[in-house]
C-alpha cells in the first residue's frame, strides 16, 4: 500500500536531521525537527517535497496496477461469482463459441458487429441456499434508449440460456433472473419555495419539473442490483433548487412472481431494498404533493 507524502518525507528527513555531518554542514542540532530548522520555502524543504511527491505517485501507480491485476484475476478465474458476471457481459447474440471454450468466434466480424451483439448490458451475480442446494443467481438486463429493460425476444432468451448451460462449471445450479423492472411507488410531500416552484412542482424559470428530474437521475445513478436507500433518495431531492424540505410518507415495491408470471402485491420498503430484478422503475410521479 502506498505511503502518504508525509510518511515518505519523514522517512527521508528524520535520518537527514540525525546525521552529525549534515548538522555540521547546515548548522543545526543533530536530531532536531526538520520543520523547526527549515522553512516551507527553503530549498531543502522544496527538494524533499518534490522527491516525496515523486515517490508517492510512483507507489500509487503500483497500488492501482495491483488492484487492476487482482480484479482481473478474480473476474477471469472460472467458477467465481465475478467470473459469471464477466461471462454474462461477454455474451454475444448470434455468435458461436470456439469449440469447447467460453470464447466467441469473432474471426469474420467487425468491431461494430461485436459490440452490437453484446446485448447484456448489466449483470449481477450472487449465490443463495434455496433449502436444498447452493444456487448461483445471475441477474441480467439490456438497455433501450438509455433505459434498462428485460429480454422478451424468444431467440435472445433461448441463446442466453443455452450459453450459460455450455459455459457453467459442472454441477453448478444456475438461475437466470430476466425480469421486468421492480415497480417503485413513492408518496412524497415537498415543501417548496414559492419563488422557484409552482404548486405542481414546475420550475418558474425553466418550465421543467426539477423534483421529477432528480428522481429520474437518482434511479439512473443507482447501481444495477444496488441497494435503494430511502435516506439517499431524500438527500437527492433536497439538493433541488426550490425544495425547502422533503418528507417521504411511504415507499413500496412490487416485483415479478415467477410462479404467477406477473407482479405481486406492493410491499412496504422501510429503510432500503435491493430490486429482485436488479433495477427499479418509478410507476408514477402523481403521488408527489407540493406545499408552502
Amino acid at each position: 500500500m502506498a505511503r502518504t507524502r508525509t510518511q515518505i518525507k519523514a522517512e527521508m528527513t528524520v535520518p537527514f536531521m540525525a546525521s552529525e555531518s549534515n548538522a555540521s554542514k547546515y548548522g543545526f542540532t543533530a536530531g532536531a525537527s526538520f520543520d523547526s530548522e527549515f522553512s516551507l520555502v527553503s530549498l531543502e524543504n522544496i527538494l524533499f517535497e518534490i522527491v516525496a511527491l515523486a515517490h508517492f505517485i510512483h507507489e500509487s501507480f503500483f497500488d492501482q496496477h495491483a488492484k487492476e491485476v487482482d480484479q482481473r484475476l478474480a473476474n477471469e478465474y472460472p467458477g467465481t461469482l465475478p467470473w459469471y458476471r464477466t461471462m454474462a457481459l461477454r455474451f454475444q447474440f448470434g455468435f458461436n463459441l470456439l469449440g469447447n471454450t467460453d470464447k466467441f468466434d469473432n474471426s469474420s466480424a467487425t468491431g461494430a458487429q461485436i459490440e452490437d451483439s453484446k446485448i447484456i448490458k448489466y449483470s449481477a451475480v450472487n449465490e443463495v441456499f434455496d433449502g436444498q442446494r447452493v444456487r448461483v443467481i445471475i441477474k441480467i438486463a439490456g438497455e433501450e434508449n438509455g433505459v434498462l429493460t428485460n429480454f422478451t425476444d424468444t431467440a435472445q432468451i433461448e441463446a442466453i440460456e443455452n450459453y450459460f448451460k455450455r459455459i457453467k462449471i459442472a454441477g453448478t445450479y444456475l438461475t437466470i433472473i430476466n425480469y421486468r423492472a421492480d415497480k417503485l411507488f413513492l408518496n412524497l410531500q415537498i415543501k417548496r419555495d414559492a419563488l422557484v416552484l409552482d404548486a405542481s412542482g414546475m420550475s418558474k424559470l425553466n418550465g421543467n419539473y426539477p423534483v421529477v428530474d432528480a428522481l429520474k437521475e437518482f434511479m439512473k445513478e443507482l447501481d444495477f442490483n444496488g441497494e435503494l436507500k430511502l435516506s439517499a433518495l431524500i438527500d437527492k431531492i433536497q439538493t433541488v433548487p426550490g425544495v425547502i424540505d422533503a418528507t417521504l410518507f411511504g415507499a413500496q415495491s412490487a416485483w415479478i412472481n415467477p410462479d404467477a408470471g406477473d407482479y405481486g402485491d406492493p410491499q412496504p420498503i422501510t429503510i432500503s431494498k435491493i430490486a429482485e430484478s436488479g433495477y427499479f422503475e418509478i410507476v408514477t410521479f402523481d403521488n408527489i404533493s407540493y406545499v408552502v
